[in-house]
């Protein structure tokens, strides 16, 4: 490998497992060398994992800058205790409606005000700990939360968040329009082709990718993918818990699918909905 690598490394639903401390701790050791962060999360819920905070404070010792994204829906006063203490660097906050009818409609069996405790949890943790980590609320741009833009804008701070992100969405139906997309389409992924009748991806198509060398997806079987798109595992490189980082970082397989994108990226099935 030549350069720093930024992992990935997933807690996916149970019913795909959870990632166990003895082998983070093999794949942060082989890590560690190369890598500056690493995100505890993909495809999943990183607090259904009992040892969350003891994998955020094994990346920490390692020297790794840790971030982990969350619903919130299992995050009490104990648990952000936990995190916090255990060094996590920073936290992102999902929370797409600010009332529950709008946020149920995107986030379904979920409880907006289970959201907004959590942010006043993290906030009274972080205080009473002098931690430097850092409260990020995220809510996406969709139609169904659209008027309620500038609450997000106006209230994050009191709520106990640092910082807000509005981000877009990826969908999956936009080629027909979306019940997700918003009306003020400045703030899609996607604008409406005349010539084509459909909706299409708003980034021109180049064949190149940053995220190829910067870094990957370490699933909780070890296997590792070239991104978080991969979201089938359709481009496996190899396994960490079975074979040395730098020969997976070099293998045919990674090196192969690298030389496909920079020749014909478009016909990559999980690069055609990617906004990289």
């Amino acid at each position: 490998m030549t350069g720093r690598v930024e992992p990935i490394l997933g807690f996916t639903p149970v019913n795909q497992g959870l990632l166990t401390v003895d082998n983070f701790r093999r794949i942060v050791a082989q890590i560690a060398p190369y890598a500056h962060t690493v995100q505890l999360f993909w495809q999943g819920e990183p607090l259904l994992n009992d040892a969350l905070p003891e994998m955020i404070h094994i990346a920490r010792e390692a020297g790794l800058y840790t971030i982990v994204s969350t619903n919130a829906q299992r995050l009490d006063q104990s648990m952000a205790e936990a995190i916090v203490r255990a060094g996590l660097n920073r936290i992102i906050v999902s929370m797409d409606g600010w009332t529950q009818q709008t946020y149920e409609q995107y986030r379904q069996g979920g409880d907006v005000e289970k959201v907004k405790a959590a942010v006043r949890c993290l906030r009274k943790a972080k205080n009473q700990s002098g931690s430097c980590v850092t409260i990020e609320l995220q809510c996406l741009y969709l139609k169904t939360n659209e008027a309620e833009w500038g609450v997000f804008r106006k209230e994050y701070k009191s709520l106990g968040a640092d910082r807000l992100t509005m981000k877009t969405a990826q969908l999956y139906d936009y080629k027909h329009d979306s019940p997700l997309m918003p009306a003020d389409t400045r703030y899609a992924r996607y604008r409406y082709d005349a010539k084509l009748g459909e909706f299409v991806p708003k980034r021109k198509f180049r064949n190149r990718c940053f995220r190829l060398w910067s870094g990957c997806v370490i699933d909780v079987q070890g296997n590792i993918l070239p991104c978080c798109y991969d979201k089938n595992k359709q481009y496996v490189f190899g396994n960490i818990l079975h074979q040395p980082l730098r020969d997976i970082w070099h293998s045919e397989a990674a090196e192969r699918f690298r030389r496909h994108v920079l020749r014909e990226r478009k016909q990559i099935p999980i690069c055609t909905n990617c906004d990289e």
